[in-house]
């Protein structure tokens, strides 16, 4: 019994582990796109600090999560959010930066992946929950041990965006399709939608299309705002 109680214990966390891997690459792209205009040493530090935080939000949302998604609006405000932070990253791809911007960035990189997070999570961690079936030890080492599997995708994805800016791009339209997604998710909205799988689809593309192109327009005023004060 010991044993199968072992190996139950071992499948558990597996799984867990494995949830973590599949659904943290949006989560992924949001810390890396966050941290990449920080020089180098404070990138480690934004990755770092970032993920682990993000990590033990997380391990607090899986009690209240259910309950959360049962809340009118609460994915709107959620998904506006996400649109928010995706056209803020792409409209900051090209800026120069300057002393100014370096001191306080990493509190605000941190912030940015905090916020992210917690909206994109929602929904995970119920699949996390599940997995854990009640076991607050098989929750918290899940989740620990994905904290490098995170550091590790973030870091790739920096040195990818430096290598491929097009990425960049690519990771800020991902988020908008998370927040359209997220918005036409909300039980406020269940009834309305019902029978009608298109407009999931629909709004995620919406969020996309939207993010880039007021990104597009914000990144453009500020290099000729630049270009003015220069």
């Amino acid at each position: 019994m010991e044993l199968l109680q072992s190996v139950d214990f071992w499948i558990g966390l597996l799984k867990i582990v494995w949830i973590n891997i599949i659904l943290s690459g949006d989560n992924a792209v949001v810390i890396a796109l966050a941290a990449r205009s920080l020089p180098p040493a404070q990138q480690r530090k934004a990755v770092f600090w970032g993920s682990g935080a993000a990590v033990v939000l997380r391990i607090a949302l899986t009690v209240v999560a259910a309950k959360l998604l049962e809340m009118s609006f609460l994915q709107i405000v959620g998904g506006l959010l996400l649109l928010w932070i995706g056209i803020q990253l792409l409209s900051e791809e090209e800026e120069e930066d300057g002393h100014a911007k370096e001191h306080g960035s990493l509190l605000a990189a941190v912030r940015t992946i905090l916020i992210a997070d917690l909206v994109m999570s929602l929904d995970n961690v119920i699949a996390v929950a599940a997995a854990a079936k009640g076991s607050m030890l098989l929750l918290v080492l899940g989740l620990a041990i994905s904290i490098p599997l995170v550091i590790f995708g973030s870091t790739l994805m920096i040195k990818l965006m430096e290598r491929f800016p097009v990425i960049v791009t690519m990771g800020a339209a991902l988020i908008g399709w998370v927040g359209g997604e997220t918005m036409v998710s909300d039980v406020a909205l269940k009834d309305m939608l019902a029978g009608k799988p298109w407009v999931h689809y629909a709004g995620a593309a919406a969020g996309a299309g939207l993010v880039l192109v007021l990104g597009r327009m914000l990144q453009r005023r500020g290099a000729r705002e630049a270009t003015a004060g220069g």
